[in-house]
C-alpha cells in the first residue's frame, strides 16, 4: 500500500520547538515526531508569504520573481491534481481562509475532495450589524479586526475551533479510508498564525495571565511595546502552540493504533515563520527574511528511507515537497518542477523572497540577502494569466496598461500579461546583508566580505536564471541578465549605512512622554496639517502607508520604517511639539 499524510500548518518558528532546542514550551508530541520520523535541520521556504509558498508547494518552483501573491495559474502543473488524475485519491482538510479568496480561488479544486472550516483571523464568516463588544486589548485596529472580533465569539468552546474541526475532518478521512491504497490526505491549520486566539487551558500551561488585556495579534513592524507586553505575545503563541501540538498527537495516535508506519508517508511542514520580538521585530513580509521566517522545521516519515530519529544536515526547501509525493507514488515529474527529492542531498543552492523585496540566496551557511540597487525598487512587473490579489481582482487601472508579453520556458507556449508590480515596503532601506550562520546563527553580525559576497551573488544568478527570472529583476536587482558576476555588482559595502541604521530598534511607547505627538498624532494627522515636519526622503513612502491605515499612530508608523531611527522619531516629535 501507498499512503501519504501531510500536516502543515501556518507561521510554525522552528526555534519555538524543543526538538529544535526551544526550551519553556509545551510540545511534547513534536518531541515524539521527532523521534519517529527524519529531522531537516536545513530546510527553508522559498516564495512568501502565504499562498506563494502554497504555489510552490503545488507546482515545486519558485514563484515570488514572476509573481505576488495569487491562484495558481492555467499553465501550473499542480501535485494534488497530478496525484489524483494518476489514480491517487486527495483530500484537502483545512481551516485556511485564503484558499477562498481571490487571490487563493484554484488551489482548492485541484484536489479529489476537500472541506473549509470558517472563523480564522478576519474571515468574513457571521455576519453582525452590531459593533462587537471589545474586551481590554492591546492589538491594533486593523481592517480585519472588527470581523476577527465576531468570529471569536462563536469559538468559545475548543470543540468548535476551526484548527480542532480541521483535525476532527483529517482523522475522520483516515480512519474511513485505513484500509484503503493510494489516498494522500492534506491536514492544513492556519494556526499558530495570528490572531494567537487558544483557550485559558493552554494559557495555564505556559503561566500566561488570563485576566490582563488581550495581546494576541502584535502589528507588523518593530516592537514599541514594554518587555512585559513582548512576553505576553509570545506566552498566547506558545498557548496556541500548545494547541497545535495536541492536534498533532492525534494524528500521531493514528499513525501507532493502524500501523501507518509500515506503509504510509508522513510530512509535517510549514510555509514560514514569525518574529516574536526577535531582532525588535514583530511578523513578517515588512522585513528582510531573517532566519526566524524562512529557515523553517520539517519532519518527515518516508517508509522506503525507514529514517526514525535521523537528523539531516542537507539542503532542502518547500518546492522539494511536490517532486518527494509524486515520486513516491510512482507518477512522472514534470520536467517544469524544480525541486528535487527530499532525500536526494542534491541542492546546492536554495532561493527565497518575496515579489519586490529582497531575493536572497543560501549554500546552507551562508545567507546573501540582496536588496534592490536604488530607492526606486524598480523596474517591477506582475506575469500572470489570474489577475487577482490577496482580496481583490486587479483593477481596470492596474490593467490599463498591461501587455501581452511572450511565454517563459515553464509556462507551456503561453503568453502572459505583464503588468506593474508593487511590493509591500522597500528592501533599499534595509540594504544588502550577509551572513554566516554556522558562527553568527541569530544573524546578529552582519559580514563585510566582497569575495563571498562575490561567490554568493554568482549563485544567486545563476538560480535566477534556472527559474527563467524576468529581465527586469536583474535591472532592479543591480545584477548582469548574461555573463558573470564582477565587483562592480556588489552591494553590501555601498549599502552598510542604511542597513546598519535598519538594524536599530524603533523607540518604545513608554519612553515617551503621554501626550508625545509622535504617541498621539494619527499618520493622517501630520500629512494633512504639518507634513514639513517630517523629512523629505520619508514623505512619499509614509504617503504610501497612508492607503493602508491612515489612523494608525505615528509611532506604529514610524516603527514599520526601517529608515525612521531612534533619534529622528525624537527629533520630529520635538518638531511637532514646536508646530503645534
Amino acid at each position: 500500500m501507498k499512503r501519504a499524510v501531510m500536516v502543515m500548518y501556518d507561521s510554525l518558528n522552528r526555534r519555538m520547538l524543543p526538538p529544535y532546542g526551544a526550551d519553556g514550551v509545551h510540545a511534547p508530541n513534536f518531541s515524539r515526531l521527532a523521534e519517529r520520523t527524519t529531522l531537516f535541520e536545513n530546510c527553508y521556504a522559498g516564495s512568501m508569504p502565504c499562498m506563494p509558498a502554497r504555489r510552490e508547494l503545488h507546482t515545486g518552483r519558485y514563484n515570488f520573481l514572476h509573481r505576488s501573491w495569487g491562484p495558481l495559474e492555467p499553465f501550473d502543473d499542480s501535485m494534488p491534481e497530478l496525484l489524483r488524475n494518476s489514480g491517487v485519491h486527495t483530500h484537502l482538510a483545512t481551516d485556511h481562509q485564503h484558499y477562498w479568496e481571490d487571490g487563493g480561488a484554484t488551489y482548492h479544486n485541484r484536489y479529489s475532495t476537500y472541506e473549509f472550516f470558517r472563523g480564522q483571523e478576519g474571515d468574513r464568516w457571521k455576519g453582525h450589524v452590531r459593533e462587537p463588544e471589545v474586551p481590554e486589548t492591546l492589538n491594533a485596529t486593523t481592517f480585519l479586526s472588527r470581523q476577527d472580533w465576531v468570529n471569536r465569539q462563536y469559538l468559545q468552546d475548543e470543540a468548535r475551533h476551526p484548527q480542532t474541526l480541521t483535525f476532527d475532518a483529517g482523522v475522520e478521512f483516515i480512519e474511513t479510508n485505513v484500509a484503503e491504497d493510494n489516498w494522500f490526505v492534506q491536514i492544513e491549520t492556519f494556526d499558530p498564525h495570528e490572531p494567537f486566539f487558544s483557550y485559558d487551558e493552554y494559557r495555564r500551561l505556559l503561566g500566561v495571565d488570563t485576566e490582563a488585556p488581550v495581546f494576541d495579534w502584535p502589528s507588523y513592524r518593530r516592537v514599541v511595546e514594554s518587555p512585559d507586553e513582548v512576553d505576553r505575545a509570545r506566552g498566547e503563541y506558545l498557548s496556541l502552540l500548545a494547541m497545535c501540538d495536541r492536534s498533532l498527537g492525534r494524528v500521531l495516535d493514528l499513525f501507532d493504533r493502524h500501523g501507518l508506519w509500515d506503509d504510509t508517508m508522513l510530512i509535517v511542514c510549514t510555509d514560514h515563520g514569525f518574529l516574536l520580538g526577535e531582532r525588535g521585530w514583530w511578523g513578517k513580509s515588512v522585513q528582510p527574511w531573517f532566519d526566524e521566517t524562512i529557515h523553517t522545521p520539517l519532519f518527515v516519515w518516508d517508509p522506503r528511507e525507514r529514517e526514525a530519529g535521523v537528523r539531516r544536515d542537507a539542503l532542502v526547501q518547500t518546492i522539494d515537497i511536490a517532486p518527494t509525493l509524486l515520486d513516491y507514488f510512482a507518477v512522472e515529474v514534470p520536467a517544469d518542477v524544480q525541486g528535487v527529492g527530499l532525500f536526494s542531498g542534491l541542492r546546492e543552492g536554495a532561493l527565497f523572497g518575496a515579489h519586490g523585496g529582497h531575493v536572497n540566496v543560501t549554500d546552507g551557511r551562508y545567507v546573501y540577502m540582496r536588496a534592490c540597487a536604488d530607492p526606486s525598487n524598480s523596474p517591477l512587473y506582475n506575469y500572470t494569466l489570474m489577475p487577482t490579489h490577496m482580496r481583490a481582482r486587479f483593477s481596470p487601472a492596474e490593467l490599463g496598461d498591461a501587455e501581452l508579453v511572450p511565454a517563459f520556458t515553464f509556462t507551456k507556449g503561453t503568453r502572459l500579461l505583464r503588468t506593474q508590480g508593487q511590493s509591500i515596503g522597500n528592501p533599499w532601506w534595509h540594504g544588502s546583508l550577509l551572513f554566516d550562520l554556522e558562527n553568527d546563527p541569530h544573524q546578529q553580525n552582519p559580514l563585510q566580505d566582497e569575495e563571498l559576497e562575490l561567490q554568493l551573488a554568482g549563485l544567486m544568478v545563476d538560480l535566477m536564471r534556472a527559474n527563467d527570472a524576468p529581465p527586469e529583476q536583474y535591472e532592479r536587482l543591480g545584477l548582469p541578465a548574461t555573463g558573470p558576476v564582477l565587483s562592480e555588482h556588489l552591494l553590501v559595502k555601498a549599502q552598510w549605512e542604511q542597513a546598519q541604521r535598519a538594524l536599530q530598534p524603533a523607540a518604545r511607547r513608554a519612553d515617551l512622554e503621554l501626550d508625545s505627538p509622535v504617541r498621539t498624532l494619527s499618520l493622517a494627522d501630520v500629512l494633512d496639517r504639518c507634513p514639513g515636519a517630517l523629512p523629505g526622503h520619508l514623505r512619499a513612502g509614509l504617503e504610501g502607508m497612508r492607503m493602508l491605515n491612515p489612523a494608525a499612530p505615528l509611532l506604529e508608523v514610524f516603527a514599520a520604517h526601517p529608515g525612521v531611527t531612534v533619534e529622528m522619531m525624537y527629533e520630529i516629535d520635538q518638531t511637532l511639539r514646536e508646530v503645534s
